[in-house]
């Protein structure tokens, strides 16, 4: 990447695994300071650029305080990635646990919100600017996904409105399809039985035919479209093309 990266400061939250680790470890590469949040323990060390916390995003006085340690340490925070979800529940509609989908929703949209009001907060403080990534979906509505698609389609609203509010600011906000990338998440889909979710073994030949986008491409895009100049015009909802370098394909 062109893009010089060192000296900027990102957060990424669920950094412990996947997609969330692929990009620690991209801007780690890149000699950026990083804000590395996740429920577990997170995929790099701290060390003198990393500083690292194991929260819950929905806990708001948590991110906060979280926000303002990685400020007092590297100064202003130039990027925050909203990475932390979750697939479960997989089920019917019909079959759902309300305090399953009701946890869904705090982690996968009320931690999203809490993510963007304390980026907005902190990038208010420092006169504006910043960009703002949430992780959302290109996936259609699939049998058993109730919880994911209708948390993800909200994200990607929320993402329009803060780009709405925020915009004159100088804040950019994405929601970003990344396209299917072979994580932890995954295993959990493939592992569903067909009666909770019709479409398994779609997934499953998914897996047989390594049809998928790496990680780490996947955390070069993201990094390029909060910095390369040429994508800054880019739509609020952005959808990844197919990766085109030999590691894979993504859908």
């Amino acid at each position: 990447m062109s893009i010089e990266l060192k000296g900027r400061t990102v957060v990424v939250t669920g950094a412990s695994r996947g997609l969330g680790a692929a990009m620690a470890e991209f801007a780690a590469g890149q000699g950026m300071n990083l804000g590395l949040c996740s429920r577990g323990p997170s995929a790099l060390a701290e060390s003198d650029s990393i500083l690292v916390e194991q929260l819950d995003v929905t806990d708001e006085t948590a991110v906060a305080e979280f926000a303002g340690a990685v400020a007092s340490r590297f100064g202003a925070i130039d990027l925050w990635i909203n990475n932390a979800g979750m697939i479960r529940p997989i089920d019917p509609v019909r079959s759902l646990s309300i305090d399953e989908f009701r946890r869904h929703v705090d982690v996968n949209l009320i931690g999203v919100l809490i993510g963007c009001q304390t980026f907005i907060r902190h990038r208010a403080e420092q006169g504006g600017g910043g960009v703002l990534l949430n992780l959302s979906t290109g996936a259609p509505p699939f049998e058993g996904w109730s919880a994911y698609c209708s948390s993800k389609a909200a994200v990607d609203r929320l993402t329009e409105v803060v780009a709405a509010e925020e915009g004159k600011t100088g804040l950019r906000a994405h929601a970003v399809a990344p396209g299917i990338i072979d994580t932890a998440m995954h295993e959990e889909i493939r592992a569903c039985p067909p009666e909770r979710f019709p479409a398994v073994g779609d997934f499953i030949e998914m897996k047989t035919e390594d049809s998928f986008s790496s990680a780490a491409f996947v955390a070069r895009e993201l990094f390029a479209l909060a910095f390369d100049p040429a994508r800054a015009e880019q739509a609020v909802r952005v959808a990844f093309p197919a990766e085109s370098d030999g590691e894979g394909a993504s859908a």
